[in-house]
């Protein structure tokens, strides 16, 4: 790809939308030709200049114990099966090496990010295992807590990480697999950065001073990230990125949870937003907005510690502009117009997880 400010974007939920809507089924949706039931599709990738992708494999946190673990295999199995079927635009990739040859020959570099420590059903042969699969980032929580480890977006329970979370981020460190911080409360952050030895990702997470919300990352943890050489790579989610979006979503989760539904459970919530836009749509988002994040997440963390996660087909609707994979470049030309450099540009679209993805490799092979 020539484009030196190629993006490597830290979160995709296509493998969940394909499971959720097709079934897995590829002869259901055009990948190659287009498709506008998705937010992703490969023409759309070229237009945003995506070079390179973790794919989420993420499964809801419904799914339990060895069923978790299976449907998560099942994920691993579906972008197998994506990248087998359009050889001539995607190849797997399992380290920052094999990103850059796969980028170089033209094609998409893809690889595997689970989200949610429910994945491996508390254990350490199970994060083995889906290393040796191809996983190079486990997220420790989803929605609700785990044995071992709480979420954002649940009632804390174990304080932060319990020695065997400690551990899980010590395997994770001796394996090679990023120890990703999207998600977690933020005494688990606390906790896994006082714990690592390489660096850690937020691979979807947006600055909690500007959007004041459990999700987002509080100043004392990105001031942390310099010394751990990290990445927060801003997603595009308003209801992460605006504060009155972010406050039109409390509202929805509020009466999700006075109707008797889990406000952690996107099956509850996802119908009544959906209805709720209509009758009472929420404030608007913006590409400025996003940028904002960008920008506030350099100047508290440094230039080197940024990146870019969209989760495109994980929300239900994004920043005006930026609808679909294709949008990356209007963000880009908001950061230029703030005065922004290409080599700067280009550390924040993916020289910065790469670099942070080869800390993290020779941290394993120490």
């Amino acid at each position: 790809m020539s484009d030196p400010t190629y993006v490597f974007d830290g979160h995709n939920d296509l493998p969940w939308a394909m499971r959720d809507e097709f079934g897995y089924d590829l002869d259901a949706v055009d990948l190659l030709g287009g498709t506008d039931k998705l937010n992703t599709d490969i023409p759309r990738l070229r237009a945003g200049g995506v070079g390179a992708q973790f794919w989420s494999v993420y499964v809801p946190c419904r799914l339990r114990g060895e069923s978790a673990v299976t449907a998560t295999l099942e994920q691993i199995d579906f972008v197998n099966a994506m990248v087998e079927r359009y050889p001539d635009e995607l190849s797997l990739a399992r380290s920052a090496t094999e990103v850059e040859v796969v980028v170089a020959s033209g094609r998409i570099a893809s690889l595997l990010g689970i989200e949610g420590g429910h994945s491996i059903d508390s254990s350490l042969g199970v994060v083995r295992m889906m290393h040796a699969l191809g996983v190079r980032y486990m997220t420790l929580t989803h929605n609700e807590n785990v044995p071992w480890a709480d979420s954002a977006t649940d009632e804390p329970a174990a304080g932060g990480l319990t020695d065997f979370g400690r551990g899980v981020v010590r395997e994770m460190n001796r394996i090679g697999m990023f120890v990703d911080l999207s998600h977690v409360s933020a005494d688990v952050m606390r906790d896994a950065l006082a714990a690592t030895s390489a660096p850690v990702i937020f691979s979807h997470s947006c600055a909690r001073a500007l959007c004041d919300i459990n999700r987002n990352v509080p100043d004392d943890v990105l001031a942390q990230l310099p010394g751990n050489g990290g990445v927060c790579m801003v997603t595009f989610v308003p209801m992460f990125v605006s504060q009155p979006v972010a406050d039109w979503y409390g509202g929805c989760l509020e009466l999700v949870a006075a109707m008797g539904g889990d406000p952690r459970n996107f099956a509850d919530v996802d119908p009544l937003m959906a209805e709720r836009m209509v009758s009472d749509p929420p404030p608007t988002c913006t590409p400025a907005d996003v940028a904002d994040h960008v920008e506030h997440v350099r100047e508290v963390a440094g230039l080197d510690q940024v990146g870019l996660g969209g989760d495109y087909d994980g929300a239900t609707f994004f920043p005006e502009g930026m609808g679909d994979v294709s949008g990356y470049p209007l963000l880009l030309e908001v950061l230029r117009g703030r005065g922004w450099a290409e080599a700067e540009l280009a550390q924040l679209t993916h020289g910065n997880v790469l670099r942070a993805m080869r800390d993290m490799e020779a941290a394993a092979n120490r």
